[in-house]
């Protein structure tokens, strides 16, 4: 009679037991994923500074005002070489499409 009970209950505990694993991963995964966000972004702030201001008479532009759609049209121009410069072309180059656009989203004016 006991092993008519024991089966769903394994079930269950199986279940419950994957659950939460599961969304322990899930958070873990977003919160690398916002890390790994935020890291391509940051390599910005070398020339630019964190706040986006650039260096002082360093002939790095402000890009802190930019929108989000018009520093994505400055990163692909610079990649493309429809910009010219003297750093941003080679660094442009070294993304993917899909890391301008993180970059855009993550440095640009919503």
């Amino acid at each position: 009679m006991r092993a008519k009970y024991l089966k769903p209950a394994i079930l269950a505990a199986l279940y419950i037991g994957f659950s939460q694993w599961s969304a322990s991963a899930l958070a873990q995964n977003a919160n690398a994923t916002n890390l790994h966000k935020r890291g391509l972004a940051a390599t910005c702030a070398n020339c630019h500074g964190t706040d986006g201001k650039g260096v002082v008479d360093g002939g790095m532009p402000l890009i802190n005002t930019l929108t989000s759609e018009q520093m994505l049209t400055q990163l692909k121009a610079f990649k493309s070489g429809a910009r010219e410069g003297t750093i941003m072309p080679q660094l442009a180059k070294g993304y993917s499409d899909e890391q301008l656009e993180t970059i855009a989203k993550q440095l640009g004016k919503k």
